[in-house]
């Protein structure tokens, strides 16, 4: 790596850290000596960049201290794209249109050398199924960013409709699905409802009984409580099967 692009590199390391960055982290990832680290920050320093910090402790960059906009790297680049990409094949209708729009406006400002390149990535997202359902989010966003009640007419597994009263947190995706992640007033609990199941979805203007940081801190309660009784069950299991071998 060319020493103008280990700078920068180091200043982009710096830049998405929300504690400092000691000289052995930044050496390992830029698979370089702690001592050539040292000598860039101190050339760093000797071209007016505000690293604040020293040996031992670890770096950081000044809060005042900002970049102006620069060209991606071709791995870089492959990361968006990749991302882009991912984000199109989600059964969401509504991210899917915003990630063409990211990519349009990104290639809009690309030179023809690096604009060419998109069409040459290294990587690849398996094309989606055909007939999946993707849903139109844009209510659901406007709830949990609002904190506005939820009514959902749901249908279950087996065919069953259910009127609920939801607060919804969060959504949540794998490449088949999309779940509103919600406490549900009639279960009195955390819920995850399939989006493609919801039948009617209307805004309420009643705001949820929590605050917003609040409840999604208790749902990520909820959730690590759940994963580690699953975990603890499924170890018993495999226990239990050595056991009787």
């Amino acid at each position: 790596m060319r020493r103008a692009d280990r700078l920068f590199q180091i200043i982009q390391i710096l830049r998405r850290s929300n504690f400092p960055v000691t000289a052995a982290r930044l050496a390992e990832e830029l698979e370089v000596s702690k001592r050539t680290i040292y000598r860039d920050i101190a050339d760093l320093a000797g071209q007016r960049v505000p690293v604040e910090g020293e040996a031992g402790t670890g770096y950081r960059l000044s809060v005042y201290y900002d970049m102006p906009p620069l060209i991606f790297s071709d791995e870089e680049l492959e990361a968006v794209f990749l991302g882009v990409e991912l984000v199109q094949h989600l059964p969401d209708a509504t991210l899917a249109n915003n990630a063409k729009d990211v990519l349009s406006k990104i290639s809009s400002v690309l030179p023809e050398k690096l604009l060419g390149f998109l069409n040459q990535s290294a990587d690849a997202i398996k094309p989606e199924e055909s007939g999946s359902y993707k849903t139109d989010t844009r209510l659901f966003r406007a709830a949990i960013r609002c904190g506005k009640k939820l009514p959902l007419e749901y249908r279950s597994a087996d065919g069953e409709f259910s009127s609920r009263i939801a607060w919804p947190i969060v959504l949540g995706y794998d490449l088949a699905h999309c779940l509103l992640i919600a406490w549900c007033e009639k279960k009195r609990g955390f819920r995850h409802f399939r989006a493609d199941r919801l039948v009617k979805i209307v805004l309420l203007d009643e705001p949820i009984g929590s605050g917003r940081k609040l409840l999604r801190a208790q749902w990520k309660e909820w959730r690590e409580a759940a994963h580690l009784q699953h975990r603890n069950k499924v170890n018993h299991v495999v226990k239990t099967s050595i056991e009787r071998e």
